[in-house]
């Protein structure tokens, strides 16, 4: 295959520089968490309880997962540049909806299209694996990611500041703009990398059954899943945990919240440095390991009056994403390379619809005299499967390098 040509920064004609991936799976970080501080001024204002108000997190994600099903499939077939384009256009569009929405019906209409950003997370990730390797895969995730964090590490904190001051409107008001500016940089920047040439979508469908068969597949996909299960469900019990347990104001909510994605940051970056050299495997049993050990602390401290004694230990739920997301999808992306695109979108539905369930199940079971502990079962819960899909991962694996298939999947 003719090489790439060489990295421009706003040259359309070269692949996207590593900036403007982040900037991708950053638009829907920021579309799934920045409001979150505000959801119970926002229950207020509709007249609704806070679990239902919660649907604009748990539906989203769910929403989402069924929007990568299709959009994997799409990108394979018409090129990543134009389905990126016409996702950031309808997110951006529906941002402004949800500004002046004045129902709660309304409201959740404009935010099941804001699902449209989620496209971001399979582009990017299947441009990577368009432009580079295995291994070198899993290093330039994790750097995407690291810079990526940074969205999801300030997004709460200033959507949570912005609330208190102008309301929880301006929240959308700032991820219209954020959606606008973004059209912008892709339009610019984002040089078409899918040279596989994917062909009809029969073609498609006969060589999509061998991915679904893959035990590697569905190891990389689950221990992904899993994982990031941990932080759904923090998402969804999280603002409770903070408003309700400890009387924390939106703002404070949102400061609390951003210790997570600073563990994420840290494991992306971990991960940019040593995947390459460590190899997959080894990456995501440390990462599994850290989250499990890390929360299960939070069984002793959970009691404390202060705030600290719950929120510290989320650091580690970033920490363990941080290290095994990156590893865990370069190793599933590495499964057919030649369907990237599809590889992308159903795993990360299966993480989404995951994550969904989670973070609803995380909310509904909290109560005012529960205190967090609820919440803490369902995240150790989650870093229990990821630990045991990890480990399937590398029996999978093992078996695949010990027999190799004379057509691998």
């Amino acid at each position: 295959m003719t090489p790439f040509p060489p990295v421009r920064y706003l040259d359309r004609t070269t692949p996207p520089h590593i900036t403007t991936l982040v900037l991708m799976t950053a638009v829907a970080a920021v579309a799934s968490n920045l409001f979150i501080p505000s959801l119970p001024a926002m229950a207020r204002e509709f007249g609704t309880s806070y679990a239902i108000m919660q649907f604009a997190v748990t539906g989203f994600l769910a929403l989402t997962g069924f929007v990568q099903l299709g959009i994997g499939p799409v990108s394979d077939r018409y090129g990543r540049r134009p389905v990126m384009l016409a996702a950031l256009v309808i997110f951006a569009l529906a941002s402004i909806g949800a500004v002046f929405a004045t129902t709660l019906t309304g409201f959740f209409i404009c935010r099941a299209f804001q699902a449209s950003s989620v496209v971001g997370f399979v582009v990017s990730r299947a441009a990577i694996r368009d432009m580079v390797g295995r291994e070198q895969a899993a290093s330039m995730i994790g750097y995407v990611t690291m810079g990526m964090a940074l969205a999801p590490m300030i997004a709460p904190t200033v959507g949570g500041a912005l609330g208190d001051a102008f309301g929880w409107r301006s929240n959308f008001v700032a991820l219209g703009i954020v959606g606008g500016l973004a059209t912008l940089v892709i339009w610019f920047d984002q040089g078409e990398t899918n040279r596989h040439g994917a062909g009809s979508f029969a073609q498609q469908a006969r060589a999509y059954p061998a991915l679904l068969r893959s035990r590697r597949f569905w190891g990389y996909a689950l221990t992904m899943m899993f994982a990031s299960g941990t932080f759904f469900a923090f998402l969804g019990g999280a603002p409770f945990v903070g408003s309700v347990v400890y009387d924390l104001s939106a703002t404070q909510v949102g400061m609390y919240m951003a210790i997570t994605p600073m563990g994420y940051a840290t494991g992306n970056g971990l991960s940019g440095r040593f995947a390459a050299r460590i190899g997959l495997s080894r990456m995501m049993v440390a990462g599994a390991l850290i989250t499990l050990c890390g929360m299960s602390l939070t069984l002793v401290t959970a009691g404390l009056v202060h705030p600290l004694g719950f929120f510290a230990f989320t650091f580690t739920i970033g920490l363990g994403n941080g290290i095994i997301l990156p590893s865990a999808n370069a190793g599933m992306l590495d499964v057919r390379p030649d369907l990237a695109g599809s590889a992308a979108g159903l795993g990360g539905a299966l993480m989404t619809f995951g994550g969904a369930i989670l973070s609803a199940l995380a909310a509904f079971t909290l109560t005012e005299t529960s205190g967090a502990y609820p919440l803490i079962f369902c995240i150790l819960g989650s870093s229990a499967c990821c630990f045991a899909s990890v480990l399937y991962t590398i029996r999978a694996e093992r078996q695949a390098a010990a027999h190799p298939p004379a057509n691998p999947a």
